[in-house]
């Protein structure tokens, strides 16, 4: 709780913590999924792709869940999470377009 700002004595504010964490819990959880998908893909040989989509492929599964559970998991409020979220993982996509765009070309 001293992590994200909390007070532990103030049971009002954790009991509106702990009702909001519901929908997060399966935000996460579909975002989990996702990953369990992609890798299983990238785990069987999937067919010939190029390096950017590959690049994408990684960041919207391994990198933005990260990013959005990083964003999610705080005692911020929304407008400052959506912000820190779009800032983050806005960052991440471009520099794996760019990671993408290298690997493409350098093949």
């Amino acid at each position: 709780m001293e992590i994200v700002g909390a007070n532990p004595d103030d049971m009002e504010a954790r009991r509106k913590m702990q009702k909001s964490a519901g929908p997060l819990y399966l935000i996460q959880f579909v975002l989990t999924l996702f990953q369990i998908w992609v890798l299983a893909k990238y785990m069987a040989g999937s067919p010939e792709v190029s390096g950017l989509e590959s690049a994408l492929w990684i960041w919207a599964a391994f990198v933005m869940p990260i990013v959005a559970g990083t964003a999610m998991w705080n005692n911020d409020s929304a407008k400052i999470s959506w912000a820190r979220f779009l800032t983050q993982a806005g960052y991440q996509l471009v520099i794996f377009i760019i990671f993408g765009l290298v690997l493409s070309f350098w093949r």
